[in-house]
């Protein structure tokens, strides 16, 4: 089976996909060309970033790499479909992209086997290394996982994927998702971070109990704690920040800076302290901030640091 190997940084491809704004190609290129040249190998993507750009953009870029040397991960539950959008009209997801396809909601065992075939066509490859199905929650918990999960664990038995799991945002599905069994990994988006932690609670002791690996995604929190010091206009959870959830950043800021430490490199460093988390998975606007995200997120955090934190209760002892 192709791996995430452990301890490794990854690339979030939502930026590739014009997140909140547009990127032209040759920026999508100098982005993961200095993630590739940062030491990344790994690459993880989805039809929902920018209605399949991401995905197009990524492609592109990997043809010219030795397909040995670097693992992706792509996701199912939004399939595309052509958009009965008016001349113009832009995607109302979050992300800068024509809305001349819709998503549809299909965890059906159908739904799934032809959301990665029609990936790989976007991406231009054989095979992807592992499939996370999408946000379950959002569709019905329930019957997505119902139907979802026999589907990805089926694509990994026939050889079409090495690694099958849930990526969300919702500690309850996850957990359910757990549960549900057949499951290599887990993304884990914005809920184990420097900011919060609830799926230390159930979550992460089920992942170690069933052998699961967790990929830490979301750990700046949409952004939040990328700044040394957090400003008003912060986003969290994709919005603007809740005034109670930028004084809990900035009082995290401020334990920090006693120590020595930027508040996104202890952010950045804080999922390695659990450990089932295979990979931490990075987002970047451009080739500067990864290449600023990775040089915080390979800097060491002082024993001390999280003692502190602990002892004011913002994380576990």
């Amino acid at each position: 089976m192709a791996e995430i190997a452990p301890g490794s940084l990854g690339l979030g491809g939502a930026n590739l996909g014009n997140l909140f704004a547009p990127m032209t190609d040759d920026e999508a290129t100098a982005l993961l060309g200095a993630a590739w040249d940062s030491g990344i190998r790994y690459f993880d993507t989805a039809p929902h970033y920018g209605l399949g750009l991401s995905e197009r953009r990524l492609g592109r870029f990997l043809a010219t790499r030795p397909r040995d040397e670097y693992v992706v991960s792509t996701k199912a539950g939004r399939l595309l479909e052509p958009s009965p959008a008016t001349a113009g009209e832009r995607d109302a997801d979050l992300y800068d992209v024509p809305a001349d396809v819709r998503r549809v909601w299909d965890f059906s065992a159908d739904g799934v086997r032809r959301s990665l075939t029609e990936s790989l066509e976007r991406l231009g490859l054989d095979r992807v290394d592992v499939l996370f199905l999408h946000d379950p929650e959002v569709a019905g918990l329930d019957d997505a996982l119902a139907t979802g999960v026999p589907a990805a664990v089926a694509l990994r038995e026939e050889g079409l994927v090495d690694a099958v799991g849930v990526g969300s945002t919702s500690t309850e599905a996850l957990v359910a998702a757990a549960r549900a069994g057949g499951l290599d990994l887990l993304m884990v988006a914005g809920r184990f971070t420097l900011l919060e932690q609830p799926a230390a609670a159930e979550l992460l002791p089920e992942c170690r109990a069933r052998g699961i690996g967790v990929v830490a995604a979301g750990v700046l929190n949409s952004g939040l704690l990328a700044s040394p010091r957090p400003g008003d206009g912060a986003r969290y959870e994709y919005q603007p920040v809740p005034a109670d959830v930028l004084a809990r950043a900035r009082r995290l800021a401020d334990v920090c800076d006693g120590y020595g430490v930027e508040l996104p490199v202890a952010a950045l460093r804080f999922p390695w302290r659990e450990e089932t988390v295979r990979s931490v998975v990075l987002g970047a606007g451009s080739a500067a901030e990864l290449r600023e995200t990775v040089r915080r997120a390979r800097t060491p955090v002082p024993d001390a640091l999280w003692a502190a934190l602990a002892a004011q209760g913002m994380v576990a002892a």
